[in-house]
């Protein structure tokens, strides 16, 4: 034998790697690959199977359309020849006048419906009159389908006629004298040629074979005439030659493996239909490549999912034996250098007791800083609103005096007005505690429906006494109509209050003081700017950053926090909050709120 070629390299392909693993992973390797391909297999036949009765359920409803439609087209011609056998034209035929007459009416009868002959024949047998004369026997008396119809019963049948040799199927209806006896039959012959030709390889390969077991119709005319003997699966060729095929059951499928032409799959799923109406047995052969296809890219699926995920598993087991080795390795090393770290972890250990000390220390620190911020913004925010809670409490007490002299003269209903105007300063005090109390606690109020309109009078009026003290003068007209928003009424308001206070403390030191409050509508948000005419803002990248000021931190100064947490509060509600320059001079801050509609608060 010559030498080959070329040589593998040592150590490549998969045997010489097979050969330097363990004889267990070996074994577990062999047995994992048996194990897939026995799976494989498993689903390629459960998808075989599937598939298979997919295309036995559309081939036993292509069968029923071929045999339903050969049985709805021969059906014409039998309702032609039951209503042509009561023409008048049919009775005494014995004047040669009428059956010219006669033959005239089957030759129209003919040409209009396709049909190939239609014949009047006598209680003998014989031909009276026909449309095409010569086209089958004189002599009709031995005809099955012609002895039953003398017998009062429509016949039927097939067979060959003409000089052609051509396919027909007979219906034969009884013709009755006046006195009631059989005297003749009409027999009309239709053109199986013409019929097939309609269905011809709309469908897989379908025949109709007869009680004879020969195949007299077909959508596939290499097999007509074939025929099948008795006790024999297959057909034979008209010539006597029995092409190859091997049956074999799928489950409880009929597969034949054939070679009767190009026409004819060489696969197929055979199935079978009776056509009483007809007298024959429908039968169709149903390619089942498709199906082989199918099962074989669903087990090829598995078995690449199955492969793949083995693959993993084999490299992560050798890379955790690998591993294994060279802990021990490892280990070996490890402890040479254990005793050398073990003084080195003394010192360690010493440096982190420092550490730590050293962080306790620091976060004791950060803790004190936040707390001390967040108590100085407390006591900014708590000065404000003690100084909003006083103006309250001084109405309700005019309130009450008024409401008292009121009652000592008997004037319950302007009483009664300031009773309720007290109610509403009450109310006023109580958002105003419960807005501080939220704060503290870090809570929120729930979102909801908030008129814009009364939130800006309520920030006015807030802020309206250090406007007046201040010298500011404000610009801002009160909206006839509400605009609702999403948003909380209390939050909502401290943030115009921040913007009002920050613009006021803005304008110190100068001459003309002046704030402007405007409401716009950008698309389908509501804006509020506010305007001042100040120095304008140093840097409005940072307006918003906390602690971030331009004001000199005394006592009575704040931190830094207001427009930070204004800021806060705005996105809080889905809105927006930016600062900038005014054209004219100044500083400009605009909020944009999202208007209030009924499916936000579904």
């Amino acid at each position: 034998m010559a030498e080959p070629t070329g040589q593998c390299k040592p150590g490549f392909g998969i045997l010489p790697v097979m050969t330097r693993l363990p004889l267990q992973t070996r074994v577990i390797l062999l047995v994992f690959l048996l194990g897939v391909g026995g799976l494989t297999a498993a689903v390629w036949r459960y998808g075989y199977l599937q598939a298979l009765g997919q295309l036995e359920q559309r081939g036993e409803a292509d069968l029923a359309l071929a045999s339903d439609r050969l049985v709805s087209q021969l059906q014409l011609y039998q309702a032609l020849a039951v209503m042509t056998a009561d023409r008048p034209a049919l009775m005494g035929l014995e004047d040669p006048a009428r059956r010219a007459l006669a033959e005239a009416l089957l030759r129209q009868v003919a040409d209009k419906s396709g049909a190939l002959d239609l014949i009047y024949a006598d209680a003998a047998g014989h031909v009276v009159v026909a449309a095409n004369p010569g086209m089958i026997p004189v002599d009709l008396g031995q005809a099955a389908f012609f002895r039953r119809a003398l017998h009062g019963a429509l016949g039927r049948g097939h067979g060959l006629v003409g000089p052609l040799k051509r396919r027909a199927y007979y219906f034969a209806v009884p013709i009755f004298a006046p006195g009631g006896a059989v005297q003749g039959a009409l027999i009309v012959v239709a053109d199986l040629e013409d019929i097939e030709r309609s269905w011809r390889g709309s469908l897989p390969p379908v025949f109709f074979t007869d009680s004879d077991g020969l195949v007299f119709i077909s959508n596939r005319p290499d097999l007509l005439f074939w025929h099948r003997d008795p006790g024999q699966l297959g057909l034979t060729r008209p010539e006597g030659a029995t092409p190859p095929l091997a049956a074999g059951q799928i489950g409880a499928h009929d597969i034949w493996q054939l070679d009767w032409g190009p026409y004819v799959p060489a696969r197929v799923l055979h199935l079978s239909r009776d056509a009483p109406l007809v007298e024959m047995t429908g039968e169709i052969l149903i390619d089942v490549a498709p199906a082989r296809r199918l099962a074989g890219l669903q087990a090829a699926a598995v078995a690449a999912i199955c492969l793949a995920f083995g693959a993993l598993l084999f490299l992560a087991t050798e890379r955790r034996r690998t591993l294994a080795l060279a802990n021990l390795v490892l280990e070996d090393r490890v402890a040479d250098r254990t005793r050398a770290l073990s003084e080195t972890n003394e010192r360690l250990r010493l440096e982190v007791v420092e550490r730590e000390e050293a962080e306790a220390a620091l976060r004791q620190a950060q803790a004190e800083l936040v707390q001390a911020g967040k108590l100085s913004a407390l006591g900014q925010m708590s000065a404000g609103i003690s100084h909003e809670l006083n103006q309250p409490l001084m109405a309700i007490r005019q309130f009450a005096d008024n409401a008292a002299a009121f009652l000592a003269r008997g004037r319950a209903d302007r009483a009664g007005d300031n009773l309720e105007r007290i109610a509403d300063m009450a109310a006023r005090m109580d958002r105003i505690i419960r807005n501080l109390r939220a704060f503290a606690r870090n809570e929120r109020e729930p979102s909801g429906k908030v008129d814009l309109n009364k939130v800006l009078i309520q920030a006015v009026e807030l802020t309206e006494a250090r406007l007046k003290g201040a010298g500011v003068r404000l610009d801002w007209t009160r909206p006839a109509a509400p605009l609702y928003v999403w948003g909380g009424e209390v939050r909502l308001a401290q943030v115009f209050v921040n913007l009002i206070n920050n613009a006021v403390d803005a304008m110190g030191g100068r001459d003309d003081k002046w704030i402007g409050i405007g409401i716009s509508e950008t698309g389908a948000r509501l804006s509020v700017s506010v305007t001042d005419s100040g120095p304008g803002i140093a840097d409005p990248e940072k307006i918003f950053e906390p602690f971030y000021t331009t004001k000199e931190v005394r006592g009575d100064e704040g931190m830094g926090l207001g427009l930070s947490i204004s800021y806060g509060l705005v996105q809080s509600f889905g809105g927006n909050i930016r600062g900038a320059n005014a054209p004219g001079g100044g500083a400009v801050f605009t909020v944009e709120l999202d208007r209030w509609q009924a499916e936000q608060a579904a």
